[in-house]
């Protein structure tokens, strides 16, 4: 893990009194009598404290930070350029710090923080966090092999379940509910997991009665009511439909420790790259990068984006992440129904950089 803590014990040293009584006798009359001038002292100048209070200390000044991942963003050329139109935000756990809409010559497709869309695989990060919180942070083994893509429910169609069917519905439709034993254990990129997941009774999460409209219900009552989303179609890791500043709201919450999820990102990460790991079978980022997946989101441990980062991409497009100290949180937002989930990941990572050197990418 990327976060430790440090315990530092004290030991208690014993004295002997010895025998002269008399000694000591004269340190407890020495004490009474320094307790007494300090009582009296203090007599005279409670009320009368003329020190300064305790400022807090400086906000940290982001001016050259904001300049510079605004210029990134809104570059005519590069790899920000090439996905107009788009909303990006960067933020902690207070809230934005900063964020714009970049737009595209000839389109009238606007994106902005209260912008709806659907946000693709994003929403497997949501769902991961909600069942870590119903387990009190601690996931169960068959949390961990649903969330992390290594259940052997690997036969998801891509067909998308329809608005009406029930969380069961569209976990039994067709090969959707069919396992591979061959698979456990092995890293399969797709909805099937956390599906079968969902509609399993404990140790799942029994939520094979919920419709879409309920889903969302339930995954607001325990992330928070505050969190705008719903669900489109009743699957639980790629049907939900919010905002980017919803979706932010989200991230500050795991920042802040008000969902806890923060030291469970990067938990259980397993390789995913077919090409270089006997127990990865199926990705959707080809074979260039070699990302671990955990809980529900990616472990970008891989240079050839910049610097490391915790994300949950999804093909449309839209793409959440938290920086490595878990301080930052970043979100580039579109709809791209060609697909989009490497591109906009590297615009992302191109102002992740920029923020954090303070220069324009």
């Amino acid at each position: 893990m990327w976060h430790h803590v440090t315990v530092e014990g004290g030991r208690r040293m014993k004295e002997p009194f010895g025998d002269n009584r008399s000694r000591l006798g004269a340190a407890l009359l020495g004490v009474g009598v320094v307790v007494l001038i300090g009582t009296a002292c203090s007599l005279f100048t409670i009320g009368n404290d003329t020190s300064a209070p305790t400022s807090p200390p400086p906000r940290i000044d982001n001016t050259a930070r904001i300049a510079a991942i605004t210029a990134t963003a809104n570059g005519t050329t590069g790899l920000c350029a090439d996905i107009r139109p788009f909303y990006w935000e960067i933020g902690d756990r207070l809230g934005s710090v900063a964020g714009g809409s970049v737009n595209r010559a000839g389109s009238a497709t606007r994106y902005g923080a209260q912008t709806a869309m659907p946000i693709g695989a994003a929403s497997q990060w949501m769902y991961a966090v909600y069942v870590a919180t119903r387990r009190q942070a601690i996931p169960a083994s068959e949390d961990i092999f649903a969330l992390s893509l290594r259940s052997g429910y690997t036969s998801f169609s891509d067909v998308p379940c329809d608005p009406i069917e029930s969380v069961a519905d569209c976990g039994r439709r067709g090969s959707n509910g069919v396992a591979t034993p061959s698979h456990f254990g092995r890293f399969f990129y797709g909805s099937g997991h956390a599906q079968r997941h969902a509609v399993e009774p404990p140790p799942g999460m029994n939520l094979g009665s919920f419709s879409r409209v309920t889903l969302g219900r339930e995954l607001q009552r325990v992330l928070g009511t505050d969190i705008d989303l719903t669900y489109t179609t009743p699957q639980v890791a790629d049907g939900i439909r919010t905002t980017p500043a919803a979706y932010a709201l989200f991230l500050q919450k795991i920042l802040g420790s008000r969902l806890r999820f923060g030291f469970l990102l990067g938990n259980n990460a397993t390789c995913t790259n077919p090409a270089t790991c006997a127990t990865a079978i199926s990705t959707p980022l080809g074979t260039e990068l070699n990302w671990s997946y955990s809980l529900g989101h990616w472990v970008e441990n891989d240079s050839a984006l910049g610097d490391g980062a915790f994300s949950s991409p999804g093909a449309l497009g839209f793409y959440p992440w938290i920086n490595a100290a878990v301080d930052t949180y970043g979100i580039v937002a579109r709809v791209d129904s060609a697909g989009g989930i490497l591109a906009s990941a590297r615009c992302g990572a191109l102002l992740r950089k920029s923020w954090f050197t303070a220069g324009m990418q």
